[in-house]
């Protein structure tokens, strides 16, 4: 030991050396403690074909409606049918008391057969030249008009009960057992609307159509040669089946500067409904090179549109993009991307530019955990967006 370092020094040297340490190993512990990147999925952009699609706003509408009226006069005896099920055409509907029609009708029988009665007993007279023939043609004429009174009679009875004109879904009932019906004027008794398949009723401006037209014209996109349609539903998601484009109108409202257009779909269970609110999917033009992203992928904020992309280091870079066309669910980017970047689809609300992150594919089939975005995440992840 040297003698000249007393023992309160290498008391305090000691302590020295002793505080030193711990700190050494809290920073080591927290050096092994700091989080992991967060992981967020990545589509890869590409290069591609795509299918440019509009969406046009809509109403379904039944493909036939017919409105079951009285077409004679009587009081209503009972209904024949649940209100809100499918019925068969000729299906009885309601029953009216008949006891009138059913005596005109046996009326009608009676002078029939007395008409004809008449007739055969003047055919042998004729010919002996007891009656004339002015009374034989007139015997002839009353078998005729018998004949139309007893068809009328007949007709009336049928329509005592009144059968359902189209088969479909009938709504509910108008009138109620007791109820006069056909008194002056058919009586409005029920509504039945086919509902498989179903039209949808649509416009689209004429303005895009006619810059459709000249991008085409111009070589810009092809014509598509698609004719099935999709049908948005009012809660955002795709019906199931596909339907077809019937026809464009000729004509533009001149009101609304816009073109009447009408599709058909199936609707075998009965899902779709009259008067619903839709939007239909149309595919417009077709074209060879195209960037699509899904449109969660894309950032609109005040200062533009933007996207999240990794780069080979693993940080995030905000890159400003501008969007065109739609192609089903995605966008279609007319600039800001090239193809080969890494583009983060899922987990924007996890990342800052400049930041790590760790990417995963993409799987559109699976769905993303719902989580608010915080009140910053949008501010941060788009600053970098300033052209």
């Amino acid at each position: 030991m040297n003698p000249k370092i007393s023992a309160p020094m290498l008391a305090l040297l000691a302590t020295l050396a002793a505080c030193s340490g711990d700190d050494n190993k809290a920073a080591a512990a927290a050096a092994g403690a700091a989080p992991p990147p967060p992981e967020v999925d990545v589509v890869t952009v590409a290069v591609a074909g795509a299918t440019v699609t509009t969406e046009l706003p809509g109403r379904l509408q039944a493909v036939r409606t017919a409105q079951v009226r009285a077409r004679v006069e009587g009081i209503v005896e009972k209904r024949l049918f649940v209100e809100g099920s499918d019925v068969a055409a000729g299906a009885p509907l309601f029953r009216l008391d008949a006891r009138t029609y059913q005596s005109s009708r046996d009326a009608a029988k009676a002078d029939l057969a007395v008409a004809r009665t008449t007739l055969e007993r003047y055919r042998p007279l004729l010919e002996i030249k007891a009656v004339s023939r002015q009374e034989f043609d007139l015997a002839e004429a009353r078998v005729k008009q018998a004949e139309a009174a007893l068809a009328k009679a007949e007709l009336d009875l049928e329509n005592a009960n009144v059968a359902a004109p189209i088969a479909g879904r009938i709504g509910r009932a108008q009138v109620t057992e007791g109820a006069l019906v056909g008194k002056g004027d058919a009586t409005h008794m029920a509504t039945i609307e086919q509902l498989d398949p179903i039209y949808a009723n649509f416009t689209q401006s004429n303005a895009d159509l006619l810059r459709l037209q000249q991008a085409v014209k111009a070589g810009k996109l092809k014509r598509s040669a698609q004719a099935s349609v999709e049908l948005i539903l009012e809660d955002g998601s795709v019906y199931a089946q596909k339907g077809r484009l019937l026809f464009t109108d000729m004509a533009v409202d001149p009101g609304t500067g816009s073109i009447q257009l009408r599709a058909e779909f199936p609707n075998p269970q009965r899902l779709l409904l009259p008067g619903t609110f839709v939007r239909v999917r149309v595919p417009q033009a077709e074209m060879d090179q195209a960037i699509k992203l899904p449109q969660r992928a894309v950032i609109t904020a005040p200062q533009g549109q933007s996207v999240m992309v990794v780069g080979a280091d693993g940080k995030v870079t905000p890159v400003p993009i501008k969007t065109g066309a739609m192609a089903g669910t995605d966008w279609i980017i007319d600039d800001g991307l090239k193809g080969g970047e890494q583009v983060i689809v899922n987990g924007l609300q996890k990342v800052r530019p400049g930041a790590p992150v760790k990417a995963l594919p993409w799987n559109p089939n699976v769905s993303a955990p719902a989580a608010p975005p915080p009140a910053a995440a949008t501010p941060a992840a788009t600053s970098g967006d300033k052209k």
